[in-house]
Parts: structure tokens; sequence; C-alpha cells
């Protein structure tokens, strides 16, 4: 697959709403999950959110979720650095994850996003510092692209990735991804599938919701977490991986023109998985498909979230299905 609709099918809820989401401490009926259309608007600005996958494993028994409680200490550190107040705990909002799976009877892959907002009819238009939060954990069925033959199209942007001294790109915030969406609207009216982002130093920094990696001569460099990038759980756990393979890894500046002269390309996150590169402003990368390195990357992500590979037992919380 290469368009972007191909890439978008792949990622979409599914069609079916789950009969239950978490709000505020408590299993809610999805219909009743409502809000004032006046409790949005200024205090989604200031909204705080996570993206975490739940896989089947591989024996069809058990959910597993991947790195959970390393996405909600992030979304804690997100809360934090936009001057949210959280009304639960991570742990607290561990249970609820584990709670709402549960409920749900997911017996495929799943999708969980908490996401935190200032609660009630918020009317100023700087939401005030502290601000106390409502919590919703949402889910929904998706279909893993691990095992399909894959890759997109990418473009640098005109745009700039958001940095230090404008807003604080490591807060995984939804008013942070509008700086991503400008970024994607652009390099798709170019013909291009995803945008590679620029920081203001201009050197690269990240996609538009995704880390970013190339190969060159068989090392790995990714841009380092000061390069504006958000602090991937998927690009650690990429990283982890390709030490146990034996495969050098540089997390540094990363110039744009290396993009143009490298091996292989790909894009890391929760929702793309290892998505690689086969086009970089309209340059091949290499013969247009996945590369060896990435490939083996591929295949290693796949058996961990499956349950296939044990040695990172830390990063899997388990749900059984009953």
């Amino acid at each position: 697959m290469t368009t972007a609709a191909a890439l978008e099918t792949l990622a979409s809820p599914g069609t079916a709403n789950p009969e239950w989401i978490w709000r505020s401490g408590a299993l809610v009926p999805w219909d009743e999950a409502a809000v004032h259309v006046n409790a949005v608007g200024h205090a989604s600005v200031a909204a705080v959110f996570e993206g975490i996958k739940a896989y089947l494993a591989a024996d069809g028994q058990r959910l597993l979720v991947f790195r959970l409680d390393d996405h909600l200490r992030r979304l804690t550190d997100s809360a934090r650095l936009c001057r949210l107040t959280l009304p639960h705990t991570a742990q607290e909002l561990h249970r609820a994850v584990v709670e709402l799976l549960t409920a749900n009877d997911y017996r495929q892959d799943a999708y969980l996003r908490p996401w935190a907002f200032p609660g009630g009819i918020i009317r100023e238009q700087m939401v005030p510092a502290d601000a106390l939060c409502e919590v919703i954990v949402d889910s929904w069925p998706f279909r893993s692209a691990l095992d399909t033959e894959r890759g997109c199209r990418a473009a640098v942007s005109s745009w700039l990735r958001v940095g230090e001294s404008s807003m604080p790109p490591r807060a995984k915030a939804f008013s942070n991804y509008h700086n991503g969406r400008l970024a994607m609207m652009e390099a798709r009216e170019n013909g291009h599938d995803w945008p590679v982002m620029l920081n203001e130093r201009h050197k690269v920094s990240e996609g538009a919701g995704a880390c970013l990696a190339l190969v060159r001569d068989g090392v790995v460099a990714t841009p380092s977490l000061s390069s504006g990038v958000l602090p991937g759980i998927t690009r650690d756990t990429a990283l982890a991986l390709l030490r146990t393979q034996g495969v050098p890894v540089e997390e540094r500046e990363v110039d744009r023109s290396e993009l143009c002269l490298a091996d292989e390309i790909f894009f890391m996150g929760t929702a793309w998985e290892i998505l690689p590169v086969t086009t970089i402003d309209g340059l091949r990368v290499a013969d247009g498909t996945a590369g060896a390195v990435t490939r083996r990357l591929s295949e290693a992500y796949g058996r961990l979230m499956r349950g296939e590979d044990d040695r990172f037992p830390q990063w899997i919380t388990e749900v059984p299905l009953s």
C-alpha cells in the first residue's frame, strides 16, 4: 500500500462503537458520554491525550496492552507541562484501562485513547493554570498493519515543528497536533502521503504524529529528544530492539540532506507502528521498498506485540479474555 487513503484505512476506528467508555472514575454507556457544546472550544486548546494499543496475543487468550504505564506517565507529564490538574493518579488510570477493555470484551486488537480536558464550561479564552480536568478513556478496534507490505511517500514540509521557544514539543497536546495537521495537508496536496518536519534550527525533527529514523551504511540515526520531537514510546521501543539486534544507533541532530542519501527511512509511532518511507521529496529511497533493517525491526516489533518475545515483561499489561 502506498496511498494516503490506504494508510488511513489501516488506522481508522472500527465501524461499531464500543458499549462502554470510562469517564471520571466510572464506566458509562457510550451513548450517554456527552458534554454540552459550550464545554468544548477553549477547553480543548489545553487538552492532552495518549494513544495506546492493546494487541491480541498469538495464543488468542489475552490482550497485551503495550507500555501502558509509560503512556500514562507521559500523560501526567503532558498535563504538568500544560499546567493542568488531573483528578486521577496513573495507577487509577491503569486500572481504568484494564476495566474498560474487560467491559468491552474486545477479542481483537484495540486502540485506547485517554485524554484530559478542563472540566465544565470554559468561557475564558485562556484556560487558567492548574484547571481541574475531566478524564476520558475511549477505545475502538483497529487492524494492525505489521504483517502487510506497505510504504509511504514523504516530503519535507515548509511548516516547522513547534519548538521549545513557542510550545512544549514534549507535551502530547491536541493543540500541538494542528502543527502536524497543516504539514500533512500540504504534503498530500503536493502528491505525498506524510510530511517530515524540520525544527527551528532547520534540522530534521519528526513527522505528523510519528518519530523518524534513517539508515545509512548499517547505522540507524534518529533525531535526538532535543530536536523538538515528542519522546516517542515506539521510538524508545524500536531503538531498544535495534540494539538487541546489534544494529548501531545514533541519537543526534539529523540534516535534511541525509534523508536524500539514506539507504532506508522509517516512521515509528503507536498509530503507524513501523512504517517504511519509499520516497522522500520525490526521490526513491534505495529500491523503493522496505529495507533489511526496517523489515527486521518490524518483524521484531510484531513478535513483541503478540507476546512471542518475552524479554521485556515490564512493557506488557495482560488482560485475560473471559
